[in-house]
């Protein structure tokens, strides 16, 4: 029976140890801005799921795209409908790696510039990216914050051509991730 107690003793602090270097969040925000010559056009999420395993670097997320809100219920429609048709793509996702993760002291406060690199699928497109962010260790937790631009034209997001005018060309992407231990 010792033998038994002082195995599961030590097989959950092998867990918990494993476990701790995995963040995770459920409720991170994305947030998009065009700013274009008729109307600015601002739409925020908060169903933003995402994991990053402080060991390896690796950093995933799942964006709804039906949970991006508008200040105008029509504009919504359109997102949705015509622009990144989220009955056939329901999600964008990112998959990748923060470079030189093992730099950084995470049982230490502190922040921390990071370059990200991976692959952002928007609708049916993949495509490579690499950006800037930062990462703040506080309290055990971390935030994770990364502002990017996309081109919607690259991911097969067409804008029909009475939109043309009311959409930046670039649209200015920010990630607000408060990730904590599994």
């Amino acid at each position: 029976m010792k033998k038994y107690l002082i195995t599961t003793l030590i097989m959950s602090i092998i867990v918990i140890q494993v476990n701790a270097q995995v963040f995770i969040t459920r409720n991170g925000t994305i947030r998009f801005f065009s700013e274009a010559p008729l109307e600015n056009i601002e739409a925020i999420n908060r169903q933003v799921f995402a994991a990053l395993d402080t060991e390896s670097g690796e950093m995933a997320f799942r964006v709804v795209m039906r949970a991006f809100t508008f200040e105008k219920a029509l504009m919504q429609q359109h997102f949705n409908d015509n622009f990144v048709e989220s009955h056939q793509y329901p999600n964008a996702t990112f998959e990748g790696t923060v470079k030189d993760i093992s730099s950084i002291d995470f049982s230490v406060d502190g922040q921390h510039n990071v370059e990200v690199m991976g692959n952002l699928t928007i609708k049916d497109v993949t495509k490579s990216i690499t950006e800037p962010g930062v990462l703040e260790i506080k309290d055990g937790n971390i935030m994770a914050e990364s502002i990017f631009m996309v081109k919607p034209e690259e991911y097969n997001i067409s804008i029909p051509g009475r939109y043309v005018r009311n959409i930046a060309s670039e649209i200015e992407v920010s990630v607000r991730l408060e990730l904590r231990p599994r």
